[in-house]
Protein backbone atom coordinates (compact mmCIF):
# COMPACT_ATOMS: atom_id res chain seq x y z
CA UNK A 1 0.00 0.00 0.00
CA UNK A 2 1.43 3.42 -0.93
CA UNK A 3 1.57 6.35 1.47
CA UNK A 4 -1.44 7.95 -0.15
CA UNK A 5 -3.79 4.98 0.20
CA UNK A 6 -6.58 5.20 2.72
CA UNK A 7 -7.16 1.95 4.67
CA UNK A 8 -8.68 3.01 7.98
CA UNK A 9 -12.32 2.63 6.95
CA UNK A 10 -11.71 -0.83 5.54
CA UNK A 11 -9.93 -1.81 8.75
CA UNK A 12 -12.92 -0.70 10.83
CA UNK A 13 -15.30 -2.88 8.77
CA UNK A 14 -13.05 -5.97 8.68
CA UNK A 15 -13.76 -7.40 12.18
CA UNK A 16 -17.43 -7.98 11.34
CA UNK A 17 -16.42 -10.80 8.97
CA UNK A 18 -14.10 -12.63 11.35
CA UNK A 19 -15.23 -11.41 14.78
CA UNK A 20 -18.27 -11.84 16.94
CA UNK A 21 -21.34 -10.99 14.76
CA UNK A 22 -22.85 -7.59 15.50
CA UNK A 23 -20.23 -6.59 18.10
CA UNK A 24 -17.24 -5.41 16.08
CA UNK A 25 -15.01 -7.30 18.50
CA UNK A 26 -12.37 -9.83 17.43
CA UNK A 27 -13.19 -13.47 18.24
CA UNK A 28 -12.28 -14.92 21.62
CA UNK A 29 -9.20 -17.12 21.83
CA UNK A 30 -5.79 -17.37 23.38
CA UNK A 31 -3.86 -14.21 24.17
CA UNK A 32 -1.40 -14.98 21.37
CA UNK A 33 -4.28 -14.75 18.86
CA UNK A 34 -5.76 -11.55 20.33
CA UNK A 35 -2.58 -9.49 20.90
CA UNK A 36 -0.33 -8.33 18.03
CA UNK A 37 3.18 -9.74 17.94
CA UNK A 38 6.24 -7.73 18.93
CA UNK A 39 7.20 -7.03 15.32
CA UNK A 40 3.85 -5.37 14.67
CA UNK A 41 4.05 -3.34 17.87
CA UNK A 42 7.58 -2.15 17.05
CA UNK A 43 6.35 -1.08 13.61
CA UNK A 44 3.49 0.90 15.18
CA UNK A 45 5.91 2.66 17.53
CA UNK A 46 8.12 3.56 14.56
CA UNK A 47 5.13 5.03 12.68
CA UNK A 48 4.25 7.14 15.75
CA UNK A 49 7.82 8.38 16.05
CA UNK A 50 8.56 9.03 12.37
CA UNK A 51 5.13 10.02 11.01
CA UNK A 52 5.64 7.92 7.90
CA UNK A 53 4.82 4.30 7.15
CA UNK A 54 7.61 4.15 4.58
CA UNK A 55 10.22 5.48 7.03
CA UNK A 56 8.96 3.11 9.72
CA UNK A 57 9.24 0.19 7.28
CA UNK A 58 12.86 1.10 6.51
CA UNK A 59 13.70 1.35 10.19
CA UNK A 60 12.39 -2.12 11.04
CA UNK A 61 13.89 -3.61 7.88
CA UNK A 62 10.82 -4.50 5.79
CA UNK A 63 9.25 -3.17 2.58
CA UNK A 64 6.49 -0.55 2.63
CA UNK A 65 3.89 -2.99 1.21
CA UNK A 66 4.81 -5.46 3.95
CA UNK A 67 4.46 -2.71 6.55
CA UNK A 68 1.04 -1.73 5.18
CA UNK A 69 -0.06 -5.35 5.27
CA UNK A 70 1.15 -5.72 8.86
CA UNK A 71 -0.73 -2.61 9.97
CA UNK A 72 -3.94 -3.80 8.26
CA UNK A 73 -3.56 -7.21 9.93
CA UNK A 74 -3.10 -5.51 13.31
CA UNK A 75 -6.18 -3.38 12.75
CA UNK A 76 -8.25 -6.45 11.88
CA UNK A 77 -6.91 -8.27 14.92
CA UNK A 78 -7.75 -5.43 17.33
CA UNK A 79 -10.97 -4.35 15.62
CA UNK A 80 -10.05 -0.65 15.43
CA UNK A 81 -8.34 1.66 12.93
CA UNK A 82 -4.84 2.61 14.05
CA UNK A 83 -3.31 4.69 11.25
CA UNK A 84 -4.70 7.32 8.87
CA UNK A 85 -2.69 7.44 5.63
CA UNK A 86 -2.53 10.53 3.45
CA UNK A 87 -0.17 12.04 0.86
CA UNK A 88 1.41 14.01 3.70
CA UNK A 89 2.29 10.88 5.67
CA UNK A 90 0.78 8.56 8.26
CA UNK A 91 -0.96 9.75 11.42
CA UNK A 92 -2.18 7.72 14.36
CA UNK A 93 -5.89 7.71 15.03
CA UNK A 94 -7.06 8.40 18.58
CA UNK A 95 -7.32 4.64 19.09
CA UNK A 96 -3.89 4.23 17.48
CA UNK A 97 -2.34 6.68 19.93
CA UNK A 98 -3.81 4.76 22.86
CA UNK A 99 -2.67 1.40 21.47
CA UNK A 100 0.79 2.87 20.86
CA UNK A 101 1.05 3.84 24.52
CA UNK A 102 0.20 0.26 25.50
CA UNK A 103 2.57 -1.08 22.84
CA UNK A 104 5.44 0.96 24.30
CA UNK A 105 4.97 -0.72 27.67
CA UNK A 106 4.77 -4.19 26.10
CA UNK A 107 7.98 -3.60 24.09
CA UNK A 108 9.78 -2.26 27.16
CA UNK A 109 8.72 -5.37 29.08
CA UNK A 110 9.94 -7.54 26.19
CA UNK A 111 13.29 -5.73 26.24
CA UNK A 112 13.59 -6.42 29.97
CA UNK A 113 12.66 -10.07 29.32
CA UNK A 114 15.33 -10.29 26.60
CA UNK A 115 17.96 -8.72 28.87
CA UNK A 116 17.10 -11.20 31.62
CA UNK A 117 17.30 -14.13 29.22
CA UNK A 118 20.69 -12.91 27.99
CA UNK A 119 21.89 -12.69 31.59
CA UNK A 120 20.83 -16.31 32.09
CA UNK A 121 22.71 -17.34 28.95
CA UNK A 122 25.79 -15.43 30.08
CA UNK A 123 25.67 -17.19 33.44
CA UNK A 124 25.24 -20.56 31.74
CA UNK A 125 28.10 -19.83 29.35
CA UNK A 126 30.44 -18.71 32.13
CA UNK A 127 31.03 -22.29 33.29
CA UNK A 128 30.96 -25.86 32.05
CA UNK A 129 30.94 -28.89 34.34
CA UNK A 130 32.11 -32.06 32.64
CA UNK A 131 32.04 -35.56 34.14
CA UNK A 132 33.99 -38.29 32.38
CA UNK A 133 35.12 -41.84 32.92
CA UNK A 134 38.84 -42.23 33.45
CA UNK A 135 40.14 -43.19 30.00
CA UNK A 136 38.28 -40.36 28.27
CA UNK A 137 39.16 -37.88 31.03
CA UNK A 138 42.87 -38.65 30.83
CA UNK A 139 43.45 -39.32 27.13
CA UNK A 140 40.78 -37.58 25.01
CA UNK A 141 39.24 -34.70 26.95
CA UNK A 142 42.42 -32.63 27.38
CA UNK A 143 42.63 -32.07 23.61
CA UNK A 144 38.92 -31.35 23.31
CA UNK A 145 39.02 -28.88 26.20
CA UNK A 146 41.99 -27.03 24.71
CA UNK A 147 40.04 -26.63 21.47
CA UNK A 148 37.01 -25.41 23.44
CA UNK A 149 39.14 -22.84 25.25
CA UNK A 150 40.19 -21.40 21.89
CA UNK A 151 36.51 -20.91 21.05
CA UNK A 152 35.31 -19.85 24.51
CA UNK A 153 38.21 -18.34 26.46
CA UNK A 154 35.88 -16.90 29.11
CA UNK A 155 34.22 -20.19 30.01
CA UNK A 156 35.55 -21.79 33.19
CA UNK A 157 35.64 -25.59 32.84
CA UNK A 158 35.68 -28.09 35.68
CA UNK A 159 36.31 -31.79 35.06
CA UNK A 160 35.10 -34.53 37.39
CA UNK A 161 36.73 -37.89 36.63
CA UNK A 162 35.24 -41.18 37.83
CA UNK A 163 33.78 -44.41 36.58
CA UNK A 164 30.79 -44.58 34.22
CA UNK A 165 28.33 -45.14 37.07
CA UNK A 166 29.55 -42.01 38.87
CA UNK A 167 29.29 -39.98 35.66
CA UNK A 168 25.64 -40.97 35.27
CA UNK A 169 24.89 -40.06 38.88
CA UNK A 170 26.43 -36.60 38.51
CA UNK A 171 24.39 -35.88 35.40
CA UNK A 172 21.13 -37.06 36.93
CA UNK A 173 21.64 -35.00 40.10
CA UNK A 174 22.55 -31.84 38.17
CA UNK A 175 26.21 -31.81 39.23
CA UNK A 176 27.45 -31.95 35.61
CA UNK A 177 26.33 -30.42 32.31
CA UNK A 178 27.81 -33.06 30.00
CA UNK A 179 29.28 -36.51 30.56
CA UNK A 180 31.41 -39.08 28.76
CA UNK A 181 31.25 -42.82 29.43
CA UNK A 182 32.92 -45.99 28.22
CA UNK A 183 30.40 -48.60 29.32
CA UNK A 184 28.61 -51.18 27.23
CA UNK A 185 25.20 -49.51 27.52
CA UNK A 186 23.79 -46.04 28.07
CA UNK A 187 22.83 -45.52 31.73
CA UNK A 188 19.11 -45.17 32.42
CA UNK A 189 17.80 -41.61 32.23
CA UNK A 190 20.43 -40.43 29.76
CA UNK A 191 20.56 -39.75 26.03
CA UNK A 192 23.82 -40.29 24.19
CA UNK A 193 25.89 -39.87 21.05
CA UNK A 194 28.89 -41.96 20.04
CA UNK A 195 31.98 -39.72 19.87
CA UNK A 196 34.80 -42.26 19.39
CA UNK A 197 35.63 -45.95 19.23
CA UNK A 198 38.13 -47.84 21.35
CA UNK A 199 39.67 -51.30 21.68
CA UNK A 200 40.66 -53.06 24.88
CA UNK A 201 43.83 -55.14 24.81
CA UNK A 202 45.42 -57.59 27.22
CA UNK A 203 48.82 -56.37 28.39
CA UNK A 204 51.63 -57.67 30.62
CA UNK A 205 55.12 -56.68 31.55
CA UNK A 206 57.79 -58.19 29.25
CA UNK A 207 58.86 -60.64 31.96
CA UNK A 208 55.43 -62.25 32.35
CA UNK A 209 54.98 -65.75 30.81
CA UNK A 210 52.12 -64.47 28.61
CA UNK A 211 54.54 -62.09 26.89
CA UNK A 212 56.41 -65.08 25.40
CA UNK A 213 53.53 -67.30 24.38
CA UNK A 214 53.02 -68.06 20.70
CA UNK A 215 49.32 -68.98 20.66
CA UNK A 216 46.60 -66.44 21.45
CA UNK A 217 44.86 -66.62 24.80
CA UNK A 218 41.49 -68.30 24.84
CA UNK A 219 38.47 -66.57 26.30
CA UNK A 220 38.37 -69.25 29.00
CA UNK A 221 41.97 -68.59 30.02
CA UNK A 222 41.38 -64.89 30.25
CA UNK A 223 38.13 -65.19 32.18
CA UNK A 224 39.62 -67.55 34.80
CA UNK A 225 42.87 -65.66 35.34
CA UNK A 226 43.03 -63.08 38.15
CA UNK A 227 43.72 -59.70 36.52
CA UNK A 228 44.61 -56.21 37.64
CA UNK A 229 41.28 -54.47 37.18
CA UNK A 230 39.41 -51.24 37.74
CA UNK A 231 36.65 -51.19 40.33
CA UNK A 232 33.09 -52.32 39.62
CA UNK A 233 31.16 -49.66 37.76
CA UNK A 234 34.03 -48.79 35.42
CA UNK A 235 33.30 -48.94 31.69
CA UNK A 236 36.37 -51.07 30.97
CA UNK A 237 35.35 -53.70 33.49
CA UNK A 238 31.75 -53.75 32.23
CA UNK A 239 32.84 -54.38 28.64
CA UNK A 240 35.35 -57.07 29.64
CA UNK A 241 32.87 -58.85 31.92
CA UNK A 242 30.21 -58.89 29.19
CA UNK A 243 32.64 -60.10 26.50
CA UNK A 244 33.92 -62.99 28.61
CA UNK A 245 30.70 -63.90 30.37
CA UNK A 246 32.28 -63.38 33.79
CA UNK A 247 35.63 -62.68 35.41
CA UNK A 248 37.79 -64.30 38.05
CA UNK A 249 38.28 -62.50 41.34
CA UNK A 250 40.64 -59.58 40.61
CA UNK A 251 44.33 -59.95 41.38
CA UNK A 252 44.31 -56.25 42.34
CA UNK A 253 41.39 -53.82 42.15
CA UNK A 254 42.31 -50.15 41.63
CA UNK A 255 40.28 -46.99 41.20
CA UNK A 256 42.21 -45.30 38.39
CA UNK A 257 43.42 -46.29 34.95
CA UNK A 258 46.85 -44.82 35.62
CA UNK A 259 47.24 -46.99 38.73
CA UNK A 260 46.21 -50.13 36.83
CA UNK A 261 48.75 -49.37 34.12
CA UNK A 262 51.51 -48.69 36.64
CA UNK A 263 50.83 -52.01 38.37
CA UNK A 264 51.00 -53.87 35.05
CA UNK A 265 54.23 -52.10 34.06
CA UNK A 266 55.69 -53.01 37.46
CA UNK A 267 55.09 -56.70 36.78
CA UNK A 268 52.25 -57.24 39.26
CA UNK A 269 50.29 -59.22 36.69
CA UNK A 270 48.29 -58.99 33.45
CA UNK A 271 45.60 -56.42 32.84
CA UNK A 272 43.13 -55.30 30.18
CA UNK A 273 43.35 -51.64 29.23
CA UNK A 274 42.29 -49.26 26.49
CA UNK A 275 44.59 -49.06 23.51
CA UNK A 276 44.60 -45.29 24.09
CA UNK A 277 46.07 -45.79 27.55
CA UNK A 278 48.98 -48.11 26.69
CA UNK A 279 50.01 -46.86 23.25
CA UNK A 280 53.24 -45.29 24.49
CA UNK A 281 54.16 -48.23 26.78
CA UNK A 282 53.68 -50.69 23.91
CA UNK A 283 55.87 -48.59 21.61
CA UNK A 284 58.83 -48.74 24.03
CA UNK A 285 58.05 -52.32 25.19
CA UNK A 286 57.37 -51.45 28.79
CA UNK A 287 54.23 -53.49 28.16
CA UNK A 288 53.51 -56.31 25.71
CA UNK A 289 50.15 -56.90 24.01
CA UNK A 290 48.81 -60.44 24.30
CA UNK A 291 46.43 -61.61 21.51
CA UNK A 292 43.09 -63.15 22.51
CA UNK A 293 41.18 -65.55 20.25
CA UNK A 294 37.47 -65.22 19.45
CA UNK A 295 36.72 -62.29 21.77
CA UNK A 296 35.62 -58.84 20.63
CA UNK A 297 36.91 -56.17 22.98
CA UNK A 298 35.87 -53.09 20.98
CA UNK A 299 33.60 -50.48 22.50
CA UNK A 300 31.92 -47.17 21.78
CA UNK A 301 32.82 -44.05 23.73
CA UNK A 302 29.77 -41.87 24.28
CA UNK A 303 28.81 -38.38 25.30
CA UNK A 304 25.79 -38.47 27.60
CA UNK A 305 23.28 -35.98 29.00
CA UNK A 306 19.91 -36.16 30.81
CA UNK A 307 17.11 -37.46 28.60
CA UNK A 308 15.26 -34.67 26.81
CA UNK A 309 17.85 -31.98 27.64
CA UNK A 310 20.03 -31.62 24.56
CA UNK A 311 23.31 -29.84 25.42
CA UNK A 312 23.33 -26.06 24.94
CA UNK A 313 25.98 -23.33 25.12
CA UNK A 314 29.50 -24.54 25.99
CA UNK A 315 28.29 -28.14 26.41
CA UNK A 316 26.91 -28.10 22.87
CA UNK A 317 30.17 -26.66 21.55
CA UNK A 318 32.25 -29.28 23.35
CA UNK A 319 30.06 -32.05 21.93
CA UNK A 320 30.59 -30.63 18.43
CA UNK A 321 34.38 -30.61 18.96
CA UNK A 322 34.41 -34.36 19.75
CA UNK A 323 33.20 -35.00 16.20
CA UNK A 324 35.76 -32.91 14.32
Amino acid sequence: MAEGETGAAGAERAPAAGGTPGTGRPPAGSLAHRVPDLGALELLLAVARLGSLGAAAREVGITQPAASSRVRSMERQLGVALVDRSPRGSRLTDAGALVTDWARRVVEAAEAFDAGAQALRDRRDSRLRVAASMTIAEYLLPGWLLALRAQRPDTAVSLLAGNSTAVAERLLTGEADLGFVEGLTVPAGLDSAVVAHDRLIVVTAPGHPWARRRAPLSAAELSTTPLILREKGSGTRQVLDAALGGLARPLIELSSTTAVKAAAVGGAGPSVLSELVVREELAVRRLVAVPVADVSLTRDLRAVWPTGHRPTGPARDLLALTRT
